[in-house]
């Protein structure tokens, strides 16, 4: 069997209908794999910005001092520094005493400031300022002084008041106050007993 041979025309058409149109189809292609790198490259950017900046944010807020944990931070530096304010002032008793823990085991009971008016020959007013503090022999000595304070303040005002200030003058004045004090207050607290009558402070106005 014979084929028929078609005409120049009608194969030149059929031979540009089969061709594929390729040129078109790589010109969108290679538009395509230009775009989708820059794509990439700009949406990898910006989550790389958006990483490292809220990364950064978030380490500074959360790593960075708060004002008020620095201000407590240079508060506990300057009581320790100082030894607390325990060591400095002491614990509060009843009726304005401090309580102060001293060397060798012994602890010291300051009473609150002491005036008195003194007699004088000419009939002046003078007035005499004493700041006492007791050196006790433990602390349980302190459970015995608190609730006597009473008792003590009345015998501070009954026998300084008979006091003249030529009385008080130079060191055996002194000595003889605190040997005094020391025997009326163990003669209040009795069983208990106070080592020693310390001085801290004098005055005559």
């Amino acid at each position: 069997m014979f084929w028929k041979k078609k005409p120049k025309a009608e194969a030149a058409e059929a031979t540009e209908a089969d061709v594929p149109e390729t040129e078109g189809d790589e010109g969108e292609a290679t538009e395509g794999k230009k775009k989708l790198p820059l794509k990439l490259v700009l949406m990898a950017a910006a989550a790389a910005l958006v990483v490292v900046g809220g990364g950064g944010t978030a380490a500074w807020i959360y790593l960075a001092p708060k004002g008020d944990e620095a201000a407590q931070g240079q508060k506990a530096k300057k009581k320790d520094a100082k030894g607390g304010h325990g060591a400095e002032k002491g614990k509060a008793a009843p009726g304005g005493a401090i309580v102060r823990e001293g060397p060798d085991g012994v602890t010291f009971y300051t009473l609150p400031d002491i005036v008195v008016n003194m007699q004088t020959p000419e009939g002046r007013p003078t007035f005499l300022k004493l700041k006492l503090t007791f050196e006790l022999p433990d602390p349980h000595t302190v459970e015995v002084l608190n609730p006597n304070m009473p008792r003590l303040q009345d015998m501070f005002q009954t026998f300084l008041r008979e006091l003249r200030p030529e009385d008080l003058n130079g060191s055996q004045g002194s000595y003889q106050l605190r040997m005094e004090i020391l025997r009326r207050v163990n003669l209040v607290v009795a069983p208990a007993k106070v080592n020693a009558v310390l001085i801290e402070e004098m005055l005559i106005n």
